[in-house]
């Protein structure tokens, strides 16, 4: 069901010889990029109206309007199972938390007297923010990206989530019950790369975002690197990964149920195992075929991700390598099953988010750890991160110089625009002191018989 790279044996190698020896799925943007091109110009043109025939065309429904009504989101609320609810109340509680910490504070640096620069965040004006509604249903995802926004103090929010013929073209009643729950009152009945390209150029009924941030299929990150430089974006998410550094202290239940739980997302999700223990291999390899024939997605996702060419089984010679191996992967999600795994995750390079022993599975980050599920994927963890508060603001530095703070820095500022040959700037500077022999000795210059400001040594 599952395939194995053995590494044992031969010196590791580095970077990229390394990755490439990885299992990884195939997920090609750019070929996408050209079909979702017209999709999002028919929606800059058409507005409103193109959004109503893609329903149509991709969700099998005829929408009145893409705007939901707010009875609509009133009434999930009150129709919602109150279990779901409160689990719901308790995972946006604990999302709070974790991300309210994350805000940051605008501070003033003095770089010399009367020289400063203060450094203030301030939220992005208004954001899009997406939720998938195709093989599944993820109020999740609403919490994970209203709740940073929101924490950010982002004035103006917006969700899109698919239209759904079941619900006569509403989003899913739990997304809309969970939008109401968060405060957000703005939700639109709009999928995929329609949903970016309504966010990107506003429509009739939904003004423009500068942001779309929110997990999706290729369509959606084929949409989003379409908009790339008009809008920003959190990433190009592609399909989930899990990746479990184990040895022999590992439960080979507790892996399999892990490797699974991320498969059954998508049949392009990938479930990879990098173990030093060919016993504890085995006795997961024994285990995975009990519990797929128990689990509800087996045929159409779990079998196809686990068997497909981006998940494995990787034996390595030691716990050394294996932590080599998976930073070289950069795992969206990262167990570490190892005896002492609490010192083997702070030496975790490359990962969106690492989950720590037996008691901490992926499972519990996607819904109630208080950490974010939205994480980089593809292996973008070696060089991004998962969406958070920061991921909504932007920092601006103000610089706040005097006469005499200019003045005693203003002939470093001179000889580097000289040595760059950018005169200009220099003279922008030389302009400011070009005055009597007060303003020429507080520069720190001075002036030959041909009045050339000249700059001095440093003092």
């Amino acid at each position: 069901m599952i395939s194995r790279i053995d590494l044992r044996g031969d010196a590791l190698p580095e970077g990229t010889a390394l990755r490439d020896l990885l299992p990884r799925a195939d997920f090609d943007v750019a070929a996408a990029l050209e079909k979702v091109r017209p999709i999002c110009e028919d929606v800059h043109h058409r507005g409103d109206a193109a959004l109503i025939d893609f329903a149509e065309r991709f969700d099998g429904v005829r929408l009145e309007r893409v705007r939901v009504p707010a009875a609509a989101l009133e009434r999930a609320v009150e129709e919602l199972d109150p279990a779901v609810r409160a689990a719901l109340e308790e995972s946006i509680r604990r999302a709070r938390l974790v991300h309210r910490a994350q805000r940051r504070t605008t501070h003033t640096t003095q770089v010399v007297p009367g020289g400063t620069v203060t450094e203030k965040w301030v939220p992005v004006d208004r954001v899009g923010l997406y939720a998938p509604g195709g093989r599944a249903v993820y109020p999740s995802s609403v919490i994970m990206n209203v709740v940073p926004a929101q924490e950010a103090g982002v004035p103006s929010l917006a969700l899109a989530s698919p239209a759904q013929a079941d619900f006569g073209g509403l989003p899913h009643p739990t997304i809309l019950a969970a939008c109401a729950l968060l405060g957000v009152d703005e939700v639109y009945a709009a999928g995929g790369a329609t949903a970016v390209a309504m966010f990107a150029y506003g429509t009739e009924s939904c003004p423009p975002a500068p942001m779309v941030t929110g997990p999706g299929n290729i369509w959606v990150a084929a949409a989003k690197r379409y908009f790339t430089g008009k809008i920003g974006i959190d990433a190009e998410a592609g399909p989930t990964e899990i990746a479990i550094l184990a040895d022999s202290t590992a439960d080979p239940v507790h892996v399999a149920a892990d490797l699974i739980s991320q498969a059954e997302h998508d049949p392009l999700a990938a479930a990879v195992l990098v173990t030093d223990s060919a016993d504890l291999a085995d006795a997961v390899e024994k285990e995975l075929a009990p519990q797929v024939e128990a689990s509800k997605h087996t045929d159409e996702r779990i079998v196809p991700a686990l068997s497909g060419r981006q998940s494995a089984i990787v034996l390595v010679d030691g716990i050394e390598e294996g932590l080599r191996v998976v930073d070289a992967y950069g795992a969206e999600h990262l167990e570490i099953q190892t005896a002492d795994a609490p010192a083997i995750a702070e030496r975790v390079r490359n990962a969106g988010a690492v989950f720590v022993g037996p008691w901490s599975p992926v499972s519990l980050g996607d819904y109630a750890a208080g950490s974010n599920h939205v994480l980089p994927t593809g292996g973008c963890a070696c060089h991004s991160s998962g969406l958070s508060v920061q991921s909504f603001l932007r920092g601006i530095h103000i610089v706040d110089y005097t006469r005499d703070a200019l003045a005693e820095v203003a002939h470093h500022v001179v000889t580097l625009a000289e040595a760059e040959d950018l005169p200009a700037h220099g003279a922008a500077i030389k302009a400011r002191f070009a005055g009597g022999e007060q303003d020429k000795h507080s520069a720190g210059g001075e002036q030959d018989e041909h009045s050339e400001w000249k700059v001095p040594e440093s003092k």
